[in-house]
């Protein structure tokens, strides 16, 4: 809570602190002034078990005070100042949405351009709708590449080759063969250009490819205009300097806040973000206002951490981190974020029993270096988040935290794993037994199911994907995220995707897997905050927590399943202050942020990212620090 100058010099003079009073004291009498305003509802589910149901909420500052009926509110408070507001007398409130899981960065340079994908992106601007096939993507391109009059590059997101076909640099010079054209696949791990984007961004220039090595050429098709994995890294640096602009990135960052709002989110959480100070700063100025709707929590990206520091002070370079945020914007204390296998949109997960086409996945990490600075975390009492896909990536994490059980046992270390794509019924009841909890992201089944069925891993592992039913048997905690923008960050949509289990086509796939509504609103509430550590702030509607509400036209528990993803959202309430979504403002120039660089750590964490074959959940940040660090040390010199 903020105290104003007003409010001390009130205490004062009014004489409620004696001479010897503690600071603590004054805060406490100053908040005792506060007003009180009670709100009332049509519904109020809580998700407190001891009072599940209510009719009104007394709020006081930032702080839950009280949750009941009117009746007894009206009479705790008699006496007290209080306020009634009624405005929602027609809404459903529930505790405020928790995304445990966003990359704002990607999400502010993907959902800043030209969006053709495989799914509806419900954005505050309008709907952009879905395309599945590869004629129907074709046209879409078209019409979107005819209609941009401006002489820049024109960039677009979404573009899945197992949805869309096989697009080459000769289909996009169909399309334009003097406009540059550039697709970013769906992983954000792949590009594909036409001519004259590779002319404008020197990529058939000879002497550029001689510097490609061996695995960058295996990786490249430069007659298809193809670059990925290593071959991507390798032109990467050509084409951000449009794509990861200082403005676009602004624009984007200011995007991605109002479309979390939007859709009720009241706290996010960027696990493994970018260590990177200067970009740091960029989130806090856009995240970390008072005008922000919501609460960011970071988490160290410990994959960072370990290929810098594993033999060294590790844990001490993590801790200097837990300085970085500002205002809005923290830092979680004694969690870090690990790397296991590749991202499940590639197909870079690993797999136990292989692919059916005989590609083979990826490890984020060096296994030696993951066993290490897994060691040194968990000897420190850290909460260790997992990013795994594929059943043999769970299974190495699995043998991970057994091993270090055994040597040195913890209890409640809360090790997450995220995502959770692909798994095995014996791993599950492993987890229960390890002490595990999952945060998972039941959208790959919504995407996925269908088409891994059909392609690279077959129906039996992917129609039992996400396998939330059996983790929720074995008493296994679980919270939900999107991985925006992997998955739209829309907490009532990854609901519905738990719930019903509806693929694409319309099938269900596991059904045997599918949760209730209340077990889904747990996942993107209570269960969220608890796998954050939070559960004693955020999550439910309880005496004391933070006064963080999500306000709905209809009550999610009630509906039809099949209607949970189509419920709209009023508001917000976050730390007592109410926001409607129709509420926006505009930050300041990002020319008059000031900005404090320290060149020496940013130039070895570069080094490291620059070095790596996967810099990051995000890859594509590693450019966009780049393009950052030079247009942020210049405003430092001015």
């Amino acid at each position: 809570m903020k105290l104003s100058l007003l409010s001390l010099s009130l205490a004062f003079s009014t004489n409620l602190f004696a001479q010897s009073a503690s600071l603590q004291d004054m805060i406490s009498a100053i908040k005792e002034q506060q007003a009180i305003t009670i709100y009332t509802a049509k519904e109020i589910i809580t998700l407190d078990e001891n009072n599940p149901k209510a009719e009104a909420i007394a709020v006081q500052g930032d702080l839950i005070l009280a949750v009941g009926s009117k009746k007894e509110l009206g009479k705790k408070y008699k006496d007290a100042k209080i306020t009634l507001d009624k405005r929602f007398n027609d809404k459903v409130i529930v505790p405020g949405f928790i995304d445990q899981h966003v990359h704002p960065l990607l999400a502010a340079l993907t959902m800043n351009i030209e969006i053709i994908s495989m799914e509806d992106w419900v954005l505050p601007s309008g709907t952009v709708p879905a395309v599945r096939d590869r004629q129907g993507y074709i046209e879409r391109l078209a019409n979107a590449v005819n209609k941009d009059r401006s002489n820049k590059a024109f960039f677009t997101w979404g573009y899945h080759h197992y949805f869309h076909g096989k697009i080459t640099r000769n289909d996009l010079d169909k399309i334009s063969k003097t406009k540059p054209i550039v697709i970013w696949h769906r992983s954000a791990h792949e590009f594909v250009f036409n001519t004259a984007a590779m002319k404008k961004y020197g990529i058939l220039d000879a002497k550029f490819k001689a510097g490609f090595n061996e695995s960058a050429l295996a990786m490249s098709n430069f007659d298809e205009g193809h670059f990925w994995e290593q071959g991507w890294f390798q032109v990467l640096p050509k084409v951000a300097v449009d794509l990861a602009s200082p403005q676009r990135l602004k624009d984007g960052l200011e995007f991605a806040e109002q479309y979390f709002h939007t859709n009720g989110v009241t706290l996010v959480a960027e696990p493994g973000g970018l260590v990177s100070k200067p970009l740091q700063d960029v989130q806090n100025f856009i995240l970390g206002d008072d005008d922000t709707p919501f609460k960011t929590y970071y988490i160290p990206d410990g994959k960072t951490m370990a290929q810098l520091h594993v033999d060294g002070n590790m844990i001490a370079e993590t801790e200097k981190l837990l300085s970085w945020g500002d205002g809005k914007v923290e830092f979680l204390p004694k969690q870090v974020k690990l790397f296991a296998d590749g991202a499940v949109f590639s197909q870079a997960m690993q797999m136990k029993d292989g692919y059916l086409d005989g590609h083979e996945g990826e490890w984020m990490i060096d296994l030696d270096i993951f066993e290490k600075a897994f060691a040194k975390y968990w000897q420190a009492g850290y909460q260790i988040h997992i990013h795994q896909n594929g059943d043999a990536g769970l299974e190495m994490v699995i043998d991970n935290i057994e091993k270090n059980m055994k040597s040195y046992p913890r209890k409640d270390h809360r090790t997450t794993i995220v995502h959770f794509a692909y798994s095995d019924s014996e791993q599950v009841k492993k987890l229960k037994q390890l002490g595990a909890i999952v945060s998972a992201n039941p959208y790959y089944v919504t995407a996925l199911a269908d088409k891994y069925s059909e392609e690279g891993v077959g129906p039996e592992r992917s129609q039992q994907m996400v396998r939330l039913g059996e983790v929720r048997d074995a008493g296994i905690s679980y919270s939900f995220h999107s991985d925006m923008p992997m998955a739209p960050s829309q907490p009532l949509y990854l609901m519905w995707t738990a719930v019903n289990r509806t693929t694409f086509s319309g099938k269900v796939a596991g059904p045997n897997q599918r949760l209730t509504a209340y077990e889904a609103l747990k996942a993107v509430t209570i269960n969220a905050a608890y796998s954050l550590r939070l559960e004693n702030q955020a999550g439910s509607l309880e005496n004391g927590k933070l006064a963080n509400l999500t306000i709905l036209e209809k009550n999610p528990l009630t509906v039809d399943a099949d209607k949970i993803k189509d419920i709209r959202v009023w508001g917000t309430m976050s730390e007592g202050r109410i926001f409607p979504i129709s509420k926006k403002h505009t930050k300041a120039s990002i020319n008059k942020v000031n900005f404090k660089l320290d060149p020496n750590y940013q130039s070895d964490t570069l080094n490291v990212i620059a070095k790596s074959d996967f810099a990051h959940d995000n890859p594509m940040a590693k450019e966009v620090v780049l393009q950052w660090a030079s247009a942020l040390e210049q405003l430092a010199a001015q």
